[in-house]
């Protein structure tokens, strides 16, 4: 693996010509607040003459993180209610969740668990946890999935990777296992055959979501990052967030959406913004992301096309958000085709 240098501070930041000095005590407030990394092949990306750069607005700190908005909340999709034991959360009947790590290569500006991820925020594993919530896991034969986040959990070391796999893979019922990750394309680099051989299975189906936001995100390293992946079997799924600034025009989506495909990924999950504090600035409004999922539909295959859902506050479920194209009225129904125009739906 090669040597990677990691923007960690504001003043790093400042060397690399990101940010000016005269803004630099605002960021500092930042910082203090959320955790700051970046490493430089992914900063080297970034066009610092263009203050609107979309790997910019995603990776670079700003003074709009300081202002928190009404109904923001540092646990947005209600983690914590849904924890029976440290480390794991139960929030639908068939699946669990894991924070196997709770640091990342790369801290989002959009986090929705920017209050708890972290070097000095959150906590690893203990053999202890790692063993109450396999044995909570062992004693729940409804669990069918086991997903694996953090943090990003691909900061785990390749031996800690195929332990918890190893340990899922005595788990009669478990059949799924699926990771979510953005190392892919921010560290391409950790991503070895040693470390894609740890997360296969030979028993389980194995799933990784690559998070990425922008086509630019996939240079060619990500991509053979990628490719190292689902040459050990790993089915790789895609998780976007619509945000506003990066990939809010029907161009950007579509040309990230066409990014995870050539990259072998099927696009899966497109989400609305959470509400976590300090990202009031990224949110696009429902009716503009619906018109963009529509008009993606219409541009692009099926195949290109991920779930638009938003994460019920508290915990409840996802919801879908996209638009349908069936109406009806008059008991009868009609549907859109990509022209816009509604035909004749036999019923």
């Amino acid at each position: 693996m090669m040597t990677v240098t990691t923007l960690r501070s504001v003043s790093d930041l400042a060397a690399a010509g990101l940010v000016a000095e005269a803004q630099m005590p605002r960021l500092a407030e930042v910082g203090a607040a959320y955790a700051i990394a970046l490493p430089q092949p992914l900063a080297a990306l970034i066009d610092a003459a263009d203050a609107a750069d979309p790997i910019r607005r995603q990776y670079v700190p700003s003074a709009e993180e300081l202002v928190t908005l009404p109904g923001e909340s540092d646990d947005p999709i209600g983690d914590a209610r849904h924890s029976p034991v440290a480390g794991l959360v139960h929030r639908y009947p068939d699946r669990v969740l894991i924070k196997a790590a709770s640091t990342c290569p790369v801290y989002c500006r959009f986090c929705f668990r920017r209050e708890k991820v972290g070097p000095d925020k959150g906590e690893a594993l203990t053999k202890t946890d790692l063993d109450a919530l396999f044995a909570y896991i062992d004693a729940h034969p409804e669990i069918f999935e086991v997903i694996l986040t953090g943090g990003d959990p691909l900061m785990l070391s390749a031996a800690r990777a195929r332990e918890i796999t190893q340990r899922l893979e005595a788990i009669a019922h478990v059949k799924l296992i699926r990771w979510h990750t953005r190392m892919p394309v921010t560290r391409p680099d950790r991503i070895t055959p040693a470390y894609a051989e740890a997360l296969s299975s030979r028993t389980k189906a194995v799933f990784l979501a690559v998070h990425a936001n922008h086509a630019r995100e996939f240079t060619p390293d990500a991509v053979a990052a990628c490719r190292r992946l689902a040459g050990q079997g790993i089915a790789l799924v895609s998780q976007s967030v619509l945000l506003r600034g990066v990939n809010d025009n029907i161009s950007a989506l579509t040309d990230l959406m066409r990014a995870f495909l050539a990259a072998g990924i099927k696009p899966y999950y497109l989400h609305q913004l959470d509400a976590a504090p300090g990202t009031s600035h990224f949110r696009v409004p429902v009716e503009e992301g619906q018109a963009l999922v529509r008009a993606l539909r219409d541009a692009a295959s099926g195949l290109a096309v991920p779930h638009y859902v938003y994460d019920i506050a508290g915990g409840v479920s996802k919801a879908s958000l996209a638009l349908s194209d069936a109406e009806r009225k008059d008991d009868t129904w009609s549907v859109r085709g990509r022209d816009g125009a509604h035909y004749p739906l036999a019923d």
